[in-house]
């Protein structure tokens, strides 16, 4: 009985190390750890990551359920427009931002709107990714929540990894730079959404 026990756990644990391993590299560098980087450059920190951490459990417990079909729930086309539409207001919102408010104190989104805005914008942007299909995959093969725990601390990790990256390097630079470079990226990101359509 013990063996039985403890040959269950071993693989329950190997499950979790294997989803987090790949989980975590298939996401790193990938736009949900950008936007976090780019978000925390702006934001506080902490905020950033528990939107993220709360979205990715989600997701993952959506994927572990009910697989790839998930992403079926609403045609293709209508999440990538979702994307790209606040992908491109995050943009321009950014690139609205006027030189002349420098020397203002800058004035910091409550928590629990910077919460928001992560979740929502990693909520739309990876539903039906990847990473999601994968974690789909493994969870039809491997215990469920092994599967669910793995991946979202494999995406929790690069969330985290993008926030240190934006406070420690993005942060430096001045704040209408960040603007910038925060607005090209979300159009960027806008145009690769609307460029999956064709």
């Amino acid at each position: 009985m013990s063996e039985y026990l403890t040959a269950g756990l071993g693989a329950w644990l190997s499950s979790a190390g294997a989803s987090f391993l790949l989980i975590a590299l298939a996401e790193f560098g990938d736009k949900s750890q950008l936007v976090c980087m780019t978000l925390a450059a702006r934001h506080r920190g902490l905020p950033v990551v528990l939107g993220a951490i709360a979205a990715f459990a989600i997701l993952n417990l959506l994927a572990v359920l009910f697989g790839a079909a998930a992403a079926a729930w609403l045609p293709e086309w209508a999440v990538t427009v979702a994307v790209a539409a606040l992908f491109a207001a995050f943009g321009i919102n950014a690139l609205r931002y006027r030189e002349d408010n420098d020397d203002e104190a800058i004035e910091e989104k409550s928590g629990h709107g910077v919460f928001a805005t992560t979740f929502l914008l990693i909520f739309l942007a990876e539903f039906g990714d990847k990473t999601q299909i994968a974690v789909a995959g493994l969870g039809s093969a491997a215990p469920a929540t092994a599967v669910w725990l793995g991946a979202t601390l494999g995406l929790a990790a690069t969330s985290l990894l993008g926030v240190y990256a934006g406070r420690r390097f993005l942060n430096r630079l001045p704040l209408r730079w960040i603007h910038r470079v925060s607005g090209v990226f979300f159009l960027l990101l806008a145009a690769y959404a609307l460029s999956r359509l064709l």
